[in-house]
């Protein structure tokens, strides 16, 4: 594993979103600004990737294989620019965006021991469209270690 592409997200307080840029994440991040603004608290957005949920580099060739450095770093920018679009321009909270490599839920999970709060969409980008409640927000509400808050439509 490459040094600078970490595998877990270390907090110290704060409000924790997972955000898999879908609509539902969309809904839940704009969730946990305010209730990061309601508690004064930083507010930090968690988009876990593997090889192939990572974002593709921009510059990256037709049939070069970007390191897992690259797609982090893309994987981050990306997350960043969707949080402002999300968002806007926020003066009164700092926004963290962490990108770890890993499944989403456990990564969720493990940074839930320093959370005030974790906050995840109903149902994110899998292929169950009647399901409720998707994989990772299920897990995290039965393994997390702070509070969880599932947000709906």
């Amino acid at each position: 594993m490459a040094e600078n592409v970490p595998t877990r997200v270390e907090i110290d307080g704060g409000v924790l979103v997972g955000d898999d840029g879908s609509a539902s994440a969309g809904r839940a991040v704009r969730y946990a600004l305010e209730e990061a603004r309601r508690r004064g608290a930083p507010l930090h957005v968690v988009r876990a990737f593997s090889i192939t949920s990572a974002e593709r580099p921009a510059d990256a060739p037709h049939g070069y294989a970007p390191s897992l450095a690259e797609l982090a770093a893309a994987t981050k920018q990306a997350t960043e620019d969707r949080v402002r679009r999300l968002v806007g321009e926020v003066g009164d909270v700092t926004i963290e965006v962490h990108v770890p490599y890993g499944p989403a839920a456990q990564c969720l999970i493990d940074a839930s021991a320093h959370a005030d709060v974790v906050v995840v969409g109903a149902r994110g980008r899998g292929g169950f469209a009647t399901l409720l409640l998707g994989s990772v927000a299920d897990q995290v509400i039965r393994h997390a270690d702070a509070p969880v808050v599932v947000v709906r439509k």
